[in-house]
C-alpha cells in the first residue's frame, strides 16, 4: 500500500466520524431539555409558555390550544417574546424543531426549564385548535 492510499483512508475515516458525531449532536437530546409523553405534556404546559414552532401555514392548519406560533426560521429574530423566568413547552411534527429551538434558546437566550412533546404534534390526540377560513 502507497502512502497517498494510507492518507486517503485517514482523511475518510476522519470524514465519516465527523459526519457521524454531528448526525448524533443533531439527533441527540440535550441533557437540558425534557422530553415529555402527551399526558406529561397536558399536566405542565397550563403553568408555561407553550410555543409551537411550526411555520405558520402548519399552525394554522391546526395547534393545542393556548399555543403561541414562533417559528424556528424566526426564533432567532423573536427571542425577546420568550421569558426567561418561566419553563417553555416546545413542539412542531415530530420534535426535531423543537430540539433545534431549545438548543437556541439555552445559548442565547439562557432559558432554563426547556420540555418538549416527544413524537411531535402529529400524535397529538388532545385539545386542538384550527384557523377559521
Amino acid at each position: 500500500m502507497d502512502v497517498l492510499t494510507i492518507i486517503s483512508y485517514i482523511l475518510w475515516g476522519g470524514l465519516i466520524a465527523f459526519a457521524l458525531v454531528m448526525l448524533f449532536r443533531r439527533l441527540a437530546t440535550p441533557s437540558y431539555l425534557t422530553p415529555l409523553t402527551q399526558e406529561e405534556f397536558i399536566k405542565g404546559y397550563r403553568k408555561a409558555q407553550l410555543i409551537d414552532v411550526r411555520e405558520q401555514r402548519e399552525y394554522e392548519g391546526g395547534h393545542i390550544l393556548g399555543a403561541r406560533n414562533i417559528p424556528l426560521s424566526q426564533l432567532k429574530h423573536r427571542l425577546s417574546e420568550v421569558r426567561k423566568d418561566q419553563d417553555v413547552y416546545l413542539y412542531d411534527n415530530s420534535g426535531m424543531r423543537s430540539r433545534q429551538a431549545a438548543r437556541l434558546l439555552k445559548k442565547k437566550n439562557g432559558n432554563k426549564g426547556l420540555h418538549y412533546l416527544k413524537k411531535g404534534f402529529k400524535k397529538w390526540t388532545g385539545k386542538i385548535k384550527k384557523k377559521k377560513k
